[in-house]
């Protein structure tokens, strides 16, 4: 019998100031990259309290969600080298948008964050081969066409709090 398949849950924040969008540049094992604020979601918390938080640590920004941009399925898969075996993963991506507030004193970005950036759509789009994945652009372009959803739009159950031992 096979395994479930599941896909690994993120949340990446999507923030405009006069036309320009926020960006974190990473290690990856591909190299830098650029990325929205994302990561991955953490046992026993709700997406808006992720992305929250992601945003947090690679930016050492507040944030916060005014609007659900959307949900998004990609997969990436990537061929071994040496001993690494192949690589084929899912992800499952929800999108905020929202604003972006304060420094917090004595923060520092997350471990692989470089630096944070703005950037123009133009400027991304230019910047293709150089995204984490093509989610990047899509949640930004999303965000420019006025896509938005209220927060409510994703129901949380209390049971995924109850008793989760919190990071």
């Amino acid at each position: 019998m096979n395994p479930r398949w599941k896909p690994n849950v993120t949340v990446a924040a999507v923030v405009e100031r006069d036309g320009m969008f926020l960006l974190v540049e990473e290690h990856t094992a591909e190299g830098l990259r650029l990325n929205n604020p994302a990561g991955h979601l953490d046992p026993g918390e709700s997406p808006l309290e992720g992305v929250v938080r992601e945003t947090l640590e690679e930016t050492t920004h507040r944030f916060t969600p005014t609007a659900l941009l959307g949900v998004y399925l990609s997969r990436v898969q990537r061929k071994g080298e040496g001993d690494r075996p192949d690589k084929d993963t899912t992800y499952l991506r929800f999108a905020y948008t929202g604003e972006l507030g304060e420094v917090v004193a004595g923060r520092s970005l997350d471990t692989g964050i470089v630096r944070t950036l703005w950037m123009t759509h133009a400027e991304i789009r230019a910047s293709a081969e150089r995204l984490r994945s093509p989610l990047v652009l899509r949640c930004i372009e999303d965000h420019l066409a006025g896509q938005r959803f209220p927060l409510s739009t994703v129901f949380v159950d209390p049971s995924v709090t109850v008793n989760m031992p919190r990071p």
